[in-house]
């Protein structure tokens, strides 16, 4: 199982396909998981590639929940986007297990992840190393506050190339750029494309996307995973996840 990457496996093999893959993040503290299940049912009608289940902060401890009522009612990989070791659950079939390589604090770089190690590998849960980036997007976010580590500036893209590097050198298989939830305005395409010019691994934005043009803009500039959530629970609804999905499929 140690060797076994199927959620990774389908994720690279839906980017060679059709350019990048589109997730949708369901909020575990948000909707009920029933009603988080039919939200994930017409996210796969709609051409989502994978789902989400996670967030900065659980309240409501549902994730496992959450993440069984959704594999219920589709066959997508469902995948922990953990804010802490809190959210690690044998319901899902992988896990973020991210590093978050733009701040300076220990317990998110390495504490938590030694906590949640042996349990991954008890559960056979996968685990997809991530480098995670937080970038500024306007507003102070719930994972800013939480982790307690500044974002990145928007209008540095040498920051960010050098911290992807330095996550791609440790081993990482994805970078996940983010302005949190809610953010104001998405990552910047620019900063974007600096850095999918410069590392060798995926490149994985999320936070402020609210538009097709958006998530195609920033496709086109090397993104290859986009991640849409906060557009979605405030009722953007299927309409909207069907012109997402067709945005980041450049295939489409």
């Amino acid at each position: 199982m140690a060797d076994a990457t199927p959620v990774l496996d389908h994720l690279l093999n839906v980017i060679a396909a059709r350019g990048a893959a589109y997730l949708v993040l369901l909020d575990p503290d948000g909707p009920e998981p029933e009603e988080n299940a039919r939200i994930a049912g017409l996210a796969a009608k709609a051409g989502a590639d994978a789902l989400l289940v996670g967030g900065s902060l659980s309240l409501r401890g549902r994730c496992g929940e959450t993440a069984a009522a959704i594999k219920r009612a589709v066959d997508l990989p469902v995948i922990v986007f953990p804010g802490d070791v809190g959210f690690v659950t044998g319901e899902a079939d992988a896990i973020l297990f991210l590093s978050l390589v733009s701040g300076r604090n220990a317990e998110l770089l390495i504490g938590q992840h030694v906590k949640a190690a042996p349990a991954l590998r008890r559960l056979g849960v996968e685990p997809i190393p991530t480098g995670y980036l937080l970038v500024e997007g306007g507003s102070t976010t719930s994972v800013e506050f939480m982790s307690g580590t500044r974002p990145l500036p928007r209008g540095k893209p040498d920051i960010a190339m050098a911290h992807a590097l330095a996550a791609q050198y440790l081993g990482m298989r994805i970078v996940f750029f983010d302005c949190g939830s809610g953010a104001d305005a998405p990552v910047p395409a620019e900063l974007v494309e600096s850095v999918a010019r410069y590392v060798d691994i995926p490149v994985m934005v999320g936070g402020g996307i609210r538009r097709p043009s958006e998530a195609r803009a920033l496709v086109r500039a090397g993104a290859r995973l986009i991640v849409t959530g906060d557009v979605i629970e405030r009722g953007g609804g299927a309409d909207l996840m069907k012109e997402l999905a067709d945005a980041v499929h450049l295939s489409t």
